[in-house]
């Protein structure tokens, strides 16, 4: 990984969440000696998001003028090798317009000034150009994407599994609802994390790297689903923590440990408020018995009573009370 790359992705500005995540996780994989060249499986997986949906993402990435494409065919097997791209940092970096190579029909043409790091394919030499047998993109290599037969009219330029062409039509209201619900969230959360931002004393305008982009938002959004608490919570602990560190924090993970706290304290309310909501025990203590009064009852009596029963203390307090006499205790054998 390059922190060089990885500060670039968060600087950028503009982007969907998800867009940004894929643009973060793209750098995540550059080398700098050898530059990137992640497998789609592998962005997908990191990213939590399909394949096709991972296309859509670098698709608008590269329309944007972030990222440049360069396929890659093994000159042997004629098999696609993972997709090399050419992220905009990088010396050379020149944005190209969506237009598929006229020999492969995917993606773009390999460029010279990558012939190291991208397997060169000559402009002039022959490319088999029959389709796959059981897929028909027009390209002899095994396809990724399980079409099969003939190729798809309006997605011929790609290997790819199109998301817009399920055949089962959901209604269109529900996913209208759905992104306006998203909508709605990502705009409190905005001022959520505004609010955050002004009670650590931060400048909005000037906000350090580490207050930046995307990990910083997810960074504070695990407070809230692993943590447990609540907006409101979140923005009181970080004035509490504010009083013990006068110079703002770094960044999210420098407050973790004050939300920890705050988690905390909140199980702990939470425990004492159930236990004083109980209804008191009813006492199961057994009477108090007077051992004096006890005893001398059974010495008065003919009851039996063994000797080593009675104790010293009991015997003087028996006498100082009155309660037996010296020689009914004689008479039961207690001295």
């Amino acid at each position: 990984m390059s922190h060089d790359a990885t500060n670039w992705a968060i600087k950028q500005r503009g982007l969907k969440p998800t867009t940004k995540i894929v643009l973060w996780h793209l750098c995540d994989r550059f080398n700098p000696d050898y530059g990137c060249f992640p497998s789609q499986a592998r962005l997908a997986h990191d990213c939590e998001i399909s394949r096709s949906t991972l296309n859509d993402h670098i698709g608008q990435l590269e329309a944007t003028g972030l990222l440049r494409r360069v396929p890659r065919i093994d000159p042997v097997t004629k098999r696609q090798l993972p997709t090399r791209y050419i992220l905009g940092f990088e010396s050379g970096f020149t944005p190209v317009d969506v237009v598929p190579c006229p020999k492969i029909g995917h993606g773009f043409a390999p460029i010279d000034n990558n012939a190291e790091t991208v397997a060169e394919i000559d402009a002039d030499a022959p490319v088999s150009i029959e389709p796959y047998p059981e897929f028909g993109h027009g390209i002899d290599a095994k396809p990724v994407s399980e079409f099969r037969h003939e190729p798809c009219p309006e997605n011929d330029q790609s290997r790819v599994r199109n998301p817009d062409t399920n055949l089962v039509r959901e209604p269109l209201s529900k996913p209208v609802k759905e992104e306006e619900d998203a909508q709605a969230r990502d705009f409190e959360f905005d001022q959520f994390f505004a609010d955050l931002i002004l009670a650590l004393g931060l400048d909005p305008a000037a906000l350090p790297g580490w207050w930046q982009g995307t990990p910083a938002r997810l960074h504070v959004q695990r407070w809230r689903s692993e943590l447990g608490l609540t907006e409101a919570e979140i923005v009181d602990a970080a004035k509490d923590s504010r009083k013990d560190h006068p110079e703002p924090p770094d960044g999210p993970k420098a407050l973790d440990r004050a939300m920890q706290r705050a988690a905390q304290r909140k199980t702990d309310d939470a425990g004492r408020k159930r236990r004083k909501g109980k209804a008191s025990p009813v006492s199961t203590a057994k009477p108090i018995v007077d051992l004096p009064v006890f005893y001398a009852d059974i010495i008065n009596s003919d009851r039996y009573l063994p000797v080593s029963a009675i104790s010293n203390t009991v015997r003087d307090a028996m006498l100082g009370r009155g309660l037996v006499t010296a020689e009914r205790l004689r008479e039961r054998g207690i001295r």
